[in-house]
């Protein structure tokens, strides 16, 4: 496989790392599933603009998936690669939609693993209970910091709230990421929030960098430098509390533990997931490569989803280094990383490009 460009399918019966004859590898492929845009809280760093878009009745919702199954069905058949599926449902707040639970018991038919992505606000003992016998396999919190700084940012008693919707998940046995969006808003905090975690008894302490657009466009200056991203992901990797992992969507927070990658090209594949290994799907329909890099390739009631992700230009450029711009097209790094396409998106737009190629301007290796 070329690792300098993606587009070239890892699903081909002529790929000698999965020939025909063998027990076909499974690879994990995510959709992020936002089923609602309304939520019950107005966190200023969000992503999401104000909007009143369609949502997707629950018979729409049923043809989806089954648009879902078909295609990684023909993909299994024709490229004999397996799929293992799996889907973080969102919102907004996804709590929010009544038929939540029936959503999640069409979802789980398929035997597909489901994450909860949540404020956590609104779960209470019964849903907690609910979730933990559909057999969803963890619930994602927002958690932005000790009281203080998570009320400053997701608004006044939010934080109770979240932490008693905790409380109801791991009381239901239930696996728990407590998540942090990093900014210079919260991030002289990090270790009070470790803390928090440990005491509160989660599994996962999890971050994600700032993205400034949607509400979170005011916030441009509160990103923090390169500089800073380095110490405190430094600090954060050398954490160690019993029973606590710290984990991290971050492409560039993963690169850490890489030891010297040869100017020849890495030997897998990881990093950003857009265009490679997973879709979003927003309450309308429309596909974006990822929720936080806000680009439509298309609406999964109108189009195929096996054609949008073969013929997608702007997923195509996405799997294409020759097309990165900046030091992320010149990193060896390249092929395991590709930097946060949405932050180099929402940052080039800020100084009026608008070019999700970009170099991400975080980056401190």
């Amino acid at each position: 496989m070329d690792y300098n460009n993606l587009s070239d399918p890892p699903l081909t019966s002529e790929n000698p790392e999965h020939a025909i004859n063998e027990e076909p590898v499974r690879h994990d492929f995510f959709f992020q599933w936002h089923i609602t845009e309304r939520c019950n809280l107005r966190c200023i760093h969000c992503y999401q603009e104000e909007t009143d878009n369609k949502e997707l009745s629950f018979i729409e919702i049923k043809d989806v998936i089954g648009e879902i199954r078909e295609t990684l069905r023909a993909w299994e058949e024709n490229y004999k690669i397996g799929f293992s599926p799996g889907f973080n449902i969102t919102g907004g707040e996804p709590f929010l939609r009544r038929d939540f639970f029936q959503i999640l018991e069409e979802i789980r038919k398929d035997g597909a693993d489901i994450y909860i992505l949540s404020n956590g606000t609104m779960i209470d003992k019964e849903r907690a209970e609910a979730l933990s016998r559909l057999g969803v396999k963890g619930v994602q919190i927002s958690v932005e910091g000790p009281l203080e700084i998570h009320d400053r940012i997701r608004g006044e008693g939010s934080f109770t709230k979240a932490m008693r919707g905790t409380g109801n998940l791991l009381d239901a046995g239930m696996t728990v990421t407590l998540n942090a969006t990093l900014s210079d808003l919260n991030g002289p905090y990090i270790h009070e929030l470790v803390s928090l975690a440990a005491g509160a008894g989660v599994q996962n302490l999890g971050f994600s960098r700032l993205v400034p657009c949607g509400r979170g466009g005011t916030l441009l200056n509160e990103m923090m430098d390169a500089q800073k991203v380095k110490k405190l992901y430094l600090s954060l990797s050398s954490v160690q509390v019993k029973g606590l992992n710290i984990v991290t969507g971050d492409p560039i927070a993963s690169q850490m533990n890489l030891k010297g990658a040869s100017d020849t090209g890495c030997t897998a594949y990881g990093g950003c997931a857009a265009g490679v290994s997973g879709l979003t799907i927003r309450p309308d329909g429309t596909i974006n490569p990822c929720r936080r890099l806000d680009i439509p390739i298309g609406n999964i009631m109108e189009d195929s989803l096996r054609e949008v992700w073969a013929t997608s230009e702007v997923l195509n450029l996405l799997r294409d280094k020759s097309k990165y711009k900046g030091k992320c097209g010149a990193c060896c790094r390249w092929a395991n990383c590709r930097g946060c396409r949405a932050i180099a998106y929402a940052c080039s737009m800020a100084k009026g490009e608008a070019d999700f190629l970009s170099e991400d301007p975080q980056c401190f290796l």
